[in-house]
């Protein structure tokens, strides 16, 4: 018995000896993990290390969610908050309170932010246990914080870069136009006669303006902005001034002085959204700027944007600022096209109440020099304001002025020859071996149901030139059929089909289609099948037979050095080029060769056109479509590709010439 007593008194002495040596806590180590919670931001662990002090004054809830908010407001991002621990552990037994250094930075909406700061943790006594806690004051969030201060953000908008063409002739730019707005109480009981009068004005239901009046913001004395107007017109201003508590005023805003010449192109601009703003998160946009909803305005957005200036400072009690951080706005980009605006607009002129595309380049260069969609839309009017009567008209118009044609792609037609036609050469395809058929119908023995058919019989044997002045397309489904699937698409292929073009602006990219069938090789050949291209990669593929077999990547944006890019390395050979060139050059000049009016304008040109027929059976009466590429031969530098929706009944693909040969004219004998 007496030895288990002993037993257990030493066990007992030996349990007193080691709660007696037990480590105490040290600040270094709550500090340590004090830190690491702050750059986890557990806000709500982060609060159980503070003082009873503290804690007194701030409750959790108000801890976390002031931290919470902050960060958020001013978009904290990369935080780090670093305490490094001294090797050597220190001995504060006899200590009370002991204060040390650590550092935070993050990176925020204003910039990179740095502070150093002292920790102050004290002694504390909870539970029977003695701990330290932090002594937390503002000055850990941001630097000389105090008790009441709060953070403001302002933000300074940046100047939105403009757009303007090759001589510097604006196409998108930062301009005025005339607010109109309406004081509430100023109404003075006429409220129904005057609401009716601005709507007439302005286009707008009494529902539309009602709903601006509503907006929770609006307060009786406030003016309030209903719709913006273009200045020019002087005669709806004057009007919309004279009516009582109606103000009209200049305010800054985006104009697009070529308006519908240049809509799908350019594009523009628009209050930015809630689910934009979600998207751009971090970016730097806030809910009153603008952003670009179509057209080059959106696909430049980076560049156009600019950087807003953004400040965070500390709003002390004492009514003094102090910033926190601060990036200056910096204005976006002004970007110069290729485009020529003039050229652009003359182009779009000629198609008047026409549907279609058109494409414009210099074909030794590859600068682009007009993109044309029929019909258009005025962008200015997107900008002032769209009513909702306005904008489904727009959407429900059944000639598609919203829908971009340039960056679309259609059955070229008989475009398509040219470039069978280099292919056969390519391929080892004799240009001088005729072909003698009688009539306006030829199919293979072996084809049931299908034929081809063209315009007229030469009624006589044909080769690879005559053939493009007749535009026979027999010849051509002939010269696909002999080249086989394989080498008729690498063929293609090698002139950038399947393949996204090279530009600053999304196109499209041409497609070959399925050719399951012998029958639909040999329509592809001549430009129908399946076969697409848009207007753009028609003219691009123009330029190899201008440029010893080349395919020029076409340019759009002047950068410090524009220089000519090539795309497809020799599509074709040099002497094939030449030759084809030299065909399309007596396509224009024959007689019988369809755009011949347009040898009358005395310049050199070389050309193709074509017609596409667009119908689901062989019986249905389809709808055609109208092409024509065409380029000046002598000191060549406009190459334009145009196609016309809808041209049956309109004299067919010679319509496009003779619309055409005005921009021709003017271009090239200036």
């Amino acid at each position: 018995m007496k030895k288990l007593i002993l037993v257990f008194s030493i066990l007992l002495a030996g349990v007193l000896l080691l709660a007696g040596c037990e480590k105490e806590p040290a600040p270094e180590d709550r500090l340590a993990a004090y830190t690491k919670l702050w750059n986890e931001q557990k806000f709500d662990q982060m609060y159980g290390y503070l003082s009873a002090d503290v804690k007194k004054k701030l409750s959790k809830k108000d801890f976390t969610e002031r931290y919470k908010k902050i960060y958020n407001d001013v978009e904290v991002n990369n935080l780090k908050v670093t305490y490094k621990k001294p090797e050597e552990p220190k001995d504060h037994n006899d200590a009370k309170d002991v204060s040390l250094p650590f550092s935070v930075k993050m990176d925020t909406m204003a910039g990179s932010v740095s502070f150093d700061q002292k920790a102050k943790l004290v002694k504390e006594e909870r539970d029977d246990k003695t701990n330290w806690y932090v002594q937390w004051n503002p000055g850990y969030i941001f630097a000389g914080m105090k008790e009441n201060d709060k953070i403001g953000i302002t933000t300074e908008p940046a100047i939105r870069g403009e757009i303007v063409d090759r001589f510097e002739r604006g196409l998108a730019m930062n301009g005025s136009v005339a607010e109109v707005s309406l004081v509430p109480e100023q109404m003075s009981g006429n409220e129904a006669a005057i609401l009716s009068q601005l709507g007439k004005l302005l286009n707008m239901s009494q529902e539309e303006i009602e709903k601006k009046l509503n907006q929770p913001w609006v307060q009786p004395n406030m003016s309030v902005p209903i719709k913006k107007v273009d200045p020019a017109q002087a005669a709806l201003t004057e009007k919309l001034g004279a009516i009582p508590s109606v103000a009209v005023q200049d305010i800054e805003e985006r104009v697009y002085p070529y308006k519908e010449a240049a809509a799908h192109l350019i594009g523009y601009i628009g209050p930015v959204s809630a689910e934009e703003l979600k998207k751009l998160k971090g970016k730097g946009y806030s809910a009153s700027d603008v952003i670009g909803k179509r057209g080059l305005e959106q696909v430049l957005e980076e560049r156009l944007k600019g950087q807003s200036g953004t400040k965070i400072f500390i709003k002390g009690e004492s009514g003094r600022d102090t910033v926190v951080a601060e990036i200056p706005a910096k204005e976006g980009d002004t970007i110069m096209l290729t485009i020529d605006a003039e050229l652009q607009k003359n182009v779009f002129a000629q198609y008047k109440k026409d549907s279609g595309t058109a494409a414009a380049i210099h074909p030794l260069t590859g600068e682009t020099l007009a993109l044309v969609s029929s019909p258009s839309f005025d962008p200015n009017k997107f900008v002032l304001g769209l009513s909702g009567e306005e904008r489904k008209a727009l959407e429900n118009d059944p000639k598609k002025p919203l829908l971009n044609r340039f960056s679309s792609v259609y059955a070229p037609g008989s475009t398509m020859k040219p470039l069978t036609a280099a292919i056969a050469l390519k391929n080892g395809i004799d240009p001088k071996k005729t072909m003698d058929i009688s009539g306006k119908q030829w199919s293979k023995k072996n084809w049931k149901d299908h034929s081809i058919t063209r315009v007229q019989d030469p009624g006589k044997p044909i080769g690879m030139a005559e053939a493009l002045i007749y535009s026979d397309n027999i010849y051509f489904a002939q010269r696909a059929l002999e080249l086989g699937t394989e080498k008729f698409s690498n063929g293609l292929k090698a002139f950038g089909y399947e393949e996204k073009i090279p530009f600053d602006y999304p196109i499209t990219p041409s497609n070959i289609g399925t050719i399951e069938s012998e029958g639909r090789l040999a329509d592809s050949g001549y430009g129908q099948g399946q076969t697409q291209m848009s207007t753009l990669h028609a003219a691009a593929a123009y330029t190899a037979f201008l440029n010893e077999g080349n395919v020029l990547a076409p340019s759009l944006i002047i950068g410090d050095k524009t220089e000519k890019k090539v795309w497809k390395e020799n599509a074709v050979s040099a002497d094939h080029a030449k030759q084809i060139t030299n065909m399309l050059t007596r396509v224009v000049s024959d007689p019988n060769g369809t755009p011949h009016s347009a040898s009358k304008l005395g310049i050199p040109l070389a050309g193709k056109t074509g017609t596409a027929e667009l119908k689901k059976t062989k019986d249905e009466n389809g709808v055609e479509n109208g092409w024509f590429v065409a380029y000046n031969t002598e000191n060549p530098r406009l190459l334009m590709a145009w196609m016309m929706e809808d041209i049956k009944g309109k004299g067919g693909s010679p319509y496009v010439v003779k619309k055409m040969e005005p921009v021709l004219k003017n271009y090239l004998k200036k």
